[in-house]
């Protein structure tokens, strides 16, 4: 089965974890993407912000996005799955907590993202369907 490091999208741009969220959607803007790992002063990873967070936990409750840093958004141990573990790790990851993206870790390294659409160009149908009816109950 491939690992992630063939199925993960590399190259991954980070937002710093004292960034404000209007430099964080100005970001996903520019590289037309809803996520970004949140990255600290010690190059590793913090969490993930989505486009979703910017506008349920800061828009929507009044708050100005220029007060708010990504750090503030960054809740508990993010979900990672290892650059080398397999397809099947990273749907039972998937599914298991609910997650559309996983960053990928070598080491303690922030390599890349593997996202749904990743899984699906990589394997048979069936697992992917799964996966998504999985994360799609909530």
């Amino acid at each position: 089965m491939r690992s992630a490091r063939e199925i993960m999208t590399p190259g991954v741009t980070c937002i710093g974890a004292d960034d404000d969220l209007q430099t964080a959607a100005r970001r996903m803007l520019e590289l037309d993407v809803g996520s970004l790992p949140i990255c600290g002063s010690d190059n590793q990873l913090k969490g993930m912000l989505t486009d979703r967070d910017i506008v349920v936990k800061v828009i929507a409750a009044g708050r100005d996005p220029r007060g708010v840093t990504a750090g503030e958004l960054a809740e508990g141990k993010p979900v990672t799955i290892g650059a080398d573990d397999d397809a099947e790790e990273i749907l039972e990851t998937m599914g298991e907590y609910q997650v559309r993206r996983l960053p990928v870790i070598d080491g303690h390294e922030l390599i890349g993202i593997v996202a749904v659409a990743d899984v699906a160009r990589a394997l048979p149908d069936r697992p992917v369907g799964d996966l998504v009816e999985s994360i799609s109950q909530h």
